[in-house]
């Protein structure tokens, strides 16, 4: 087996708001390329990086146990979101945060901070912040866990799709043909519980159109066999945000996100995505 590093558009422009330059597919474009080429055979991902639609002939073949999904505050001083100081300067790379943090505390100055986490975290201190907003998992793959100021509980923060988890994409043709290394490699790494929750929520991400332009979040998770999916569609200065929740059997789990989306869509996040395309 051999290992190929793929640096992505999306690895090499740090100073850019996604949104700007093309949206999630910046980060896996390369890598699908080189699968379709043939150049490669398997590819990670994190799938929040996944846009909703793969490019036809490859297929995410397996999603591993997920990280906390959570979203956490990092703090100077150690405070906790809701006890920072009134204009409080937070920093975060997404519009889905800033949305939320915005709906939260309206008070808030969010500031754009892009960059790998170490250099996000740097820039606490070197850009004046008070906190930044970044994911669990990413804190806790690095060992920083007692930078962590608080998890942000769901209802503040909910996570974007696939938060926390990875996924293994291939050729459609490679899962068909059942080759047994490249099969048992792909069953082995597979957690069907995550890839069910992923499917879910992707689903979700899917019927409402998909992008970085809109702040879009959602979360599953199974237990006994049943699945519970949160979701939220907002705007990006917070002031209009939709929730919603439904339930379904594990099995139902892509049912599930199409049906909480078009419910959404029924309640007014049709507005709120046509507002926003105008304005883009």
């Amino acid at each position: 087996m051999r290992l190929e590093t793929i640096k992505t558009t999306g690895d090499r422009i740090l100073d850019v708001p996604l949104a700007a330059i093309g949206g999630k597919s910046l980060f896996v474009k390369e890598i699908e390329e080189a699968l379709l080429e043939a150049r490669v055979d398997l590819a990670v991902h994190s799938m929040k990086d996944v846009p909703a639609d793969l490019p036809p002939g490859l297929t995410i073949a397996a999603v591993t146990l997920r990280e906390d999904p959570s979203d956490v505050l990092i703090s100077r001083t150690g405070a906790r979101l809701k006890d920072l100081p009134p204009g409080a300067r937070v920093g975060t790379s997404s519009l889905r945060r800033q949305a939320q943090l915005l709906h939260y505390r309206p008070d808030l100055a969010v500031v754009g901070l892009w960059g790998n986490l170490d250099t996000r975290i740097r820039k606490l201190d070197s850009e004046g912040l008070d906190a930044i907003v970044v994911a669990a998992a990413g804190v806790k793959r690095l060992g920083w866990m007692d930078r962590i100021s608080e998890f942000l509980s769901p209802d503040v923060c909910l996570p974007a799709i696939g938060q926390g988890a990875l996924g293994i994409e291939m050729r459609e043709s490679r899962v068909e043909s059942r080759e047994p290394s490249m099969a048992t490699i792909v069953e082995v790494l597979d957690h069907p519980e995550t890839h069910t929750a992923v499917r879910a929520e992707r689903a979700f991400l899917r019927r409402l159109g998909g992008g970085c332009q809109v702040p879009f979040a959602a979360h599953a998770e199974i237990a006994e066999g049943h699945l519970f999916l949160r979701g939220l569609v907002a705007t990006p200065d917070g002031r209009h945000l939709l929730r919603g929740e439904r339930r379904g059997t594990a099995n139902e789990g892509e049912a599930v996100g199409i049906a909480l989306a078009e419910d959404l869509l029924a309640r007014g996040a049709t507005e709120i995505l046509q507002a926003i395309f105008r304005r883009d």
